[in-house]
């Protein structure tokens, strides 16, 4: 019976750190590793420790938080695998200005060539985004523009307010674009309906009115030496953009695709907190009922879909579910081999916890780890959330959990070795002393029911799981009822 209930939870911790790792994409072969790209157009076919490594990262549909973790996560790999260039692949009608600063931001760590593909509409938050990068191109039926900051419902944003968010988002793109001549007044003109965009003698848009660009009016060039206003190119796809700025079969492009469990893991991670509560609290329940079954196999799964929420986020990485399952694997031991030495059990809550909470916390590769109020504020609020539901749960469980239908259920007459009425019949007044011999009801597992004498008790096991029908000798008592020990036969 042991060694079945800790094959299951080494079965179970597997599929769930396999679960996590699927979707991880290869470190890409060092041949693949490219020189420095030229930026020239060409047709020859390179060697391969020649190629240019690209990431398609895909941002469609509104700017929110998915399309925040899915950048994250992507400029996290390519920085990790030192890719030469990120290509944002953009099809979006706009979006929340807050994650829109954000996912600026994260472009600004990337230290390759970051690029943006308007396929068909980069529109308000999503020109933002584009202006951020590099280079911008567009598809043939491509429009970017249309930028006044808007409420999510549509409706106009008080003017001061405006002027506010209008003002922090110029600054942040006049920092980005100061080596692109036109740009920084492009942008502007998407922005402030009030601003006149003139280049020389030629008026581009009038005052009253917002820019919204299409592929042929953004390549459209002034000034001398001639400039295109915004656009690097239009090409009627990826790899017609690829070629012609690389070179045929000069690079390889490394796909950022999201499958169905990352779909999945991204819509979960809204509840990461609640998940981490109720995943430890499942384990409390497990630890205090006698067998293996539901509520250790659902806290170990709600637990790995948290871990792969935040790595579906691009926060958490495989080391720190190795961790987390470290600090199980150091509980356990102290609970059925070194019961009361404390050392395992407080290594392995530090790691747990310390596992939980960085999983939390957003580290770039590459960039030295500073410790502050801003790095951890999030994380600890959404520990000290989780928490505060495993131990209500726990706490409402144990001043309403004797003798309820939920005792029933989990503690199965089969189980105990008597129906629940005899159960109830049991003496708890007076403990049998340390060396009166009895039998185990149930597995302890470390805890779990003796009867000695006909009485019934809650028992610990001292040292190793006991299974049932065991022969035990009372130990020692305690607060919760008595310490055992089998008795070898």
């Amino acid at each position: 019976m042991t060694l079945r209930r800790l094959s299951v939870i080494s079965l179970v911790s597997v599929l769930v750190l396999s679960v996590a790792a699927q979707d991880v994409p290869l470190e890409p072969d060092p041949a693949t590793r490219p020189a420095t790209p030229s930026g020239e157009e060409g047709s020859q076919i390179l060697d391969p420790e020649s190629r240019i490594s690209i990431y398609v990262i895909p941002v469609t549909d509104a700017i929110s938080k998915p399309n925040l973790y899915i950048l994250r996560r992507g400029l996290k790999e390519a920085i990790a695998n030192e890719v030469d260039m990120v290509l944002i692949d953009m099809d979006t009608p706009g979006g929340r200005v807050d994650y829109t600063l954000e996912m600026m931001e994260m472009l600004a760590k990337f230290d390759g060539i970051t690029a943006t593909y308007v396929d068909p509409d980069a529109i308000s938050a999503g020109s933002f985004i584009a202006a951020a990068t590099q280079e911008i191109y567009f598809a043939p039926q491509g429009k970017m523009g249309a930028s006044a900051v808007i409420q999510g419902g549509g409706q106009e944003v008080p003017e001061t307010a405006r002027l506010k968010v209008e003002s922090y988002l110029r600054a942040n793109i006049r920092v980005l674009t100061e080596d692109y001549p036109y740009r920084s007044d492009v942008i502007r003109a998407m922005l402030d309906a009030d601003f006149e965009l003139k280049i020389g003698e030629e008026l581009i848009k009038p005052a009253g009115e917002l820019l919204t660009l299409t592929a042929s009016e953004a390549a459209r060039q002034y000034g001398e030496p001639p400039l295109p206003l915004l656009s690097s190119g239009t090409y009627d796809s990826i790899d017609a953009l690829l070629d012609a700025r690389f070179g045929v079969g000069a690079y390889e492009i490394k796909d950022f695709h999201l499958t169905y469990s990352e779909v999945l893991a991204k819509w979960m991670n809204t509840f990461a907190p609640a998940l981490l509560g109720i995943g430890l609290l499942a384990l409390f329940l497990e630890f205090k009922t006698p067998g293996f079954g539901f509520f250790g196999i659902g806290g170990i799964v709600l637990l790995g879909v948290f871990f792969i929420s935040q790595y579906i986020a691009g926060l958490a990485g495989n080391e720190l579910i190795l961790l987390f399952v470290l600090g199980i694997t150091l509980v356990l031991v102290e609970l059925f081999f070194f019961p009361g030495t404390f050392i395992f059990a407080l290594s392995g809550l530090a790691l747990i916890f310390g596992s939980l909470l960085w999983a939390m916390v957003d580290v770039w590769p590459g960039e030295p780890i500073s410790i502050s109020a801003d790095l951890l504020a999030e994380p600890l609020v959404n520990m000290v959330f989780g928490l505060s539901i495993a131990l209500v749960g726990a706490f409402a469980l144990s001043r309403f959990f004797p003798g309820s239908w939920m005792a029933r259920q989990l503690v199965l007459s089969t189980a105990a070795g008597g129906d629940s009425q005899a159960r109830r019949a049991e003496r708890s007044s007076v403990l049998p002393q340390p060396g009166c011999e009895g039998v185990a009801v149930t597995d302890l597992f470390p805890s779990g029911r003796v009867e000695i004498e006909g009485h019934r008790y809650d028992a610990r096991s001292a040292l190793g799981p006991i299974e049932r029908g065991s022969q035990i000798r009372v130990q020692k008592t305690a607060d919760f009822g008595l310490i055992v020990e089998a008795i070898n036969q």
